[in-house]
């Protein structure tokens, strides 16, 4: 009976643990699937801000303006540093103008705000100093708490001395606490900065229960989930629960990237933990963007963060490139032996066919001559015939043989390809799937011929900078030869600059250009036919070209 129970427990937890997985891996697939359409997000976003932008310049009043502005500045907060102090800076100018108080301590908690985040903690403390709680109102009590905090915290995360830190975060404590004092125990900025609080004094378990019942029963803006996702996957790393932190940075980073803000904290965490997870692709793809996003918004504390964890996460995905090519080449080295073997199979091949064909002649030749000696000798005819008989059922057997080596190496030729698809498809496990499209086609060698075409056109011309004009001297004026943009020499001056650099061989041209001999005897014959001199002497003036 007791065994019975634990393989039951046993089965329990091990379907609660593929349960898990699963979700992870259908995060994971969300979260490439939103990186992948990572543009739609922005155009949108940036499209919204246009469309702020357009309202901001039909507004009629200072009120509409001074509203209109909040509203950007709430868009840019996340998306880009340089334009928000731009804004807040024209905030705090329009509720200036409308003279309103709350306006412009509003505006005033807004460019501290911004100061702070951006790295410049003098400059947002001094506007704090003049900002005494007891001179606000009590609806901005909630912001000013809040600016305090986040301000603080910055400072207690980048304190140098021990003695500082340990007075930021004192001072962080102190702000948390009246942040709870003055906001709404339902409201979601209550909830994280208790679920903060609990996470400091070691309550994590609390912080979890309380955030884990709240996401349930409240429905939550996309941004919203994101930031209390993520302080839950802070409580769920001081649990030591790795897997919930996981999926929890999972949620949060996929809102960030949807939302779309610009400067990340789940998706730098994520991407260490990717990481230490051993999937180095995906934590580079996670530390570039965190790296890109973050100069793009020039987010100055945040690209500090990234720097951190850039070049560790960057040295092992190259590593591991390196490696991935090591082995690409060894296929590649293995492929090419292979299809040495099959040459040498082919060309032996063809060696035994032509013996064959030899011997087979001979048969032939000696079975008429003994036809003729023999004619007169009935039955030694008979035997001969027959002699000549077997002698040709063997030459049957030999073809059959010829038939069926021929039949082996199709066949082998076959597996061959189905081995190089078969390679590909492994290279494409491996996430190559350029390499794997280039096994498959030609346009690797056409790419490389143009490149190569266009190389030599343009070293050509460096050599003889005025070869088309000069060209087009020794020809009758309505001849002449106009390029297509960006064309720098069409097939007929390739042609003739061959001949020019002494290559006057037809074939060698032909083989040069890839064109049938044929081809380029009537294109040397059209030139000479437009020449605007003796046409005999055209091709030696074209040698000349590059003299004077």
């Amino acid at each position: 009976m007791k065994n019975r129970f634990f393989i039951t427990l046993i089965g329990i937890l091990f379907s609660i643990r593929l349960s898990a997985n699963g979700d992870i891996n259908a995060l994971l697939r969300e979260l490439d699937n939103t990186i992948a359409r990572r543009q739609t997000y922005i155009e949108k976003k940036e499209k919204e801000l246009s469309q702020l932008q357009t309202r901001l310049r039909q507004a009629h009043t200072e009120e509409q303006r001074y509203r209109i502005r909040l509203e950007l500045y709430d868009g840019y907060r996340l998306f880009n540093a340089d334009s928000t102090l731009h804004i807040v800076r024209a905030l705090h100018e329009t509720a200036t103008r409308t003279s309103k108080k709350e306006y412009i301590l509003n505006a005033r908690l807004s460019m501290a705000e911004t100061l702070g985040v951006a790295g410049m903690f003098t400059e947002a403390l001094d506007i704090l100093k003049d900002l005494p709680p007891t001179a606000l109102p009590e609806c901005l009590l909630p912001y000013y708490y809040h600016v305090c905090r986040t301000i603080y915290g910055y400072m207690g995360d980048y304190a140098v001395t021990p003695s500082q830190k340990q007075l930021y975060n004192k001072l962080t404590d102190v702000y948390r606490d009246s942040i709870l004092i003055v906001n709404n125990p339902e409201s979601m900025v209550y909830q994280i900065v208790k679920a903060d609080q609990y996470n400091v004094h070691g309550e994590w378990d609390k912080a979890i229960r309380m955030l884990e019942e709240y996401a349930k029963t409240h429905r939550l803006q996309i941004h919203d989930e994101a930031m209390l996702m993520f302080t839950l996957s802070e409580s769920y790393k001081l649990k030591g629960d790795e897997e919930n932190r996981k999926r929890c940075l999972l949620v949060s980073s996929i809102n960030d990237l949807k939302s779309p803000i610009r400067e990340y904290s789940a998706l730098r965490e994520l991407a260490v933990m990717l990481y230490r997870d051993g999937d180095i692709d995906r934590a580079y793809t996670c530390i570039k963007l965190c790296m890109e996003d973050a100069s793009i918004c020039n987010a100055r504390l945040r690209i500090v963060e990234v720097l951190d964890l850039f070049p560790v996460i960057n040295d092992t995905y190259q590593q591991e490139k390196e490696a991935q090519q090591k082995k690409l080449k060894v296929m590649l080295c293995i492929i090419l032996a292979l299809s040495l073997c099959l040459s040498a199979g082919i060309y032996y091949m063809y060696k035994q066919m032509k013996r064959l064909a030899l011997a087979r002649r001979q048969v032939v030749e000696a079975n008429d001559k003994l036809k003729q000696v023999n004619s007169d000798l009935h039955q030694s005819n008979t035997k001969l015939q027959e002699a000549n008989h077997s002698l040709a059922e063997n030459i049957n057997l030999k073809e059959v043989y010829i038939g069926r080596y021929m039949d082996q190496c199709s066949t082998y030729i076959d597996k061959m390809d189905e081995y190089r698809k078969s390679l590909g498809k492994m290279a494409a496990a491996g996430k190559l799937d350029e390499l794997f499209m280039k096994l498959k086609s030609t346009q690797y060698t056409d790419d490389q011929l143009k490149d190569f075409y266009e190389n030599f056109d343009e070293t050509f011309l460096q050599l003889f900078p005025n070869f088309v004009e000069e060209f087009n001297k020794l020809l009758i004026e309505t001849e002449q030869i106009h390029l297509k943009n960006p064309e720098r020499l069409n097939t007929e001056l390739r042609i003739f600059a061959l001949v020019r650099l002494g290559i006057t061989d037809s074939i060698k041209i032909a083989q040069f250009l890839r064109y049938s001999v044929t081809t380029i005897y009537n294109y040397r014959t059209k030139a000479r036919n437009k020449a605007k001199g003796n046409r005999d002497e055209f091709e030696k003036n074209v040698m000349k070209i590059g003299y004077n």
